[in-house]
């Protein structure tokens, strides 16, 4: 979600009056949803959710997390690779940096959702010997379908959020983060607004999307086998309207940290080799080392 400072448009000025005059906020709970099978390609994961989210009480105004592997499974982004290194490379875009230790080499790059992660979000877990998952190829899409699933049994509206585990620069571990959503607005933009001492805020958005994966996966969690949670007291964030997981990637060119330090260093240092020779300073320290030799080559 970008926009100038001094755009206000419909959504954002409704953004501005509830931060103006703030409701009272609802509880907010978090439950996992049971009863999801282990999930294979081809599978109706939509149908199986809402079944699944109405025998837990899903109703109107929840929003469901959904782990991206379980979407993964069902649209078939399962390959095999005995080599991971080679998948993690066909899905990279752009590499931030790389780092070798005991356990191996680590990635960091941009995959082509534009996401910023270790090894492209590729993941040998939770599948079997010999095969890897993808992220999925549309999460905004998966979303979408599994919003349009819940609420035909549930009634709506109802928000998705898909969830991924990453790292956080600066930050050891690692939490979920919205990779993908559908009727969920993921940045709580509060730009123009004032705070409870009548100071304006000039950069402040909430990631709503990032915190609702975090909150989710501690219900959910990583062996459970509970890939679905729902989120309840947070409807004055969901928009029919809203964008999708792309609201929360920053553009590469707005981007402070584009490259690991050991990258910016070699980049700049070829940059600056490619200079000199361009000025002509090698030729000029050829002939003064001729000269400090006194091989008579300088003139």
């Amino acid at each position: 979600m970008t926009q100038p400072d001094d755009a206000t448009t419909p959504a954002h000025a409704a953004q501005l009056a509830r931060a103006a005059q703030p409701d009272a906020p609802d509880p907010l709970t978090v439950v996992g949803v049971p009863g999801i099978p282990e999930i294979a390609p081809g599978d109706d994961l939509p149908a199986l959710i809402a079944a699944a989210a109405a025998r837990a009480g899903a109703r109107p105004g929840d929003i469901l997390a959904v782990t991206s592997k379980v979407i993964s499974k069902a649209e078939g982004r399962i390959v095999e690779a005995d080599d991971r290194e080679q998948a993690i490379t066909d899905e990279t875009v752009r590499v931030v940096a790389t780092r070798e230790h005991l356990g191996g080499v680590t990635r960091i790059v941009e995959n082509r959702l534009g996401l910023v992660m270790a090894a492209a979000g590729v993941d040998a877990s939770n599948t079997a010997d010999g095969t890897v998952l993808l992220l999925p190829v549309d999460p905004d899409g998966s979303a979408a379908r599994i919003r349009a699933s819940v609420e035909a049994v549930v009634g709506a509206p109802i928000g998705v959020v898909i969830t991924d585990t990453a790292g956080r620069a600066w930050r050891e571990g690692q939490t979920d983060i919205a990779i993908g959503a559908s009727g969920v607005r993921l940045l709580d933009d509060l730009r123009g607004a004032h705070d409870a001492h009548g100071r304006l805020l000039s950069v402040t958005a909430p990631a709503i999307g990032d915190e609702i994966a975090a909150a989710a996966d501690l219900v959910k969690g990583k062996t459970s086998g509970m890939p679905v949670a729902i989120v309840r007291g947070l409807s004055r964030h969901l928009d029919g309207a809203a964008a999708g997981g792309r609201a929360l990637i920053r553009p590469a060119a707005d981007d402070l940290f584009q490259l690991g330090h050991r990258e910016a260093f070699e980049e700049g240092r070829a940059a600056g080799r490619e200079a000199g020779y361009a000025e002509g300073y090698a030729d000029g320290f050829a002939e003064g080392q001729a000269e400090a030799r006194g091989d008579g080559a300088a003139s």
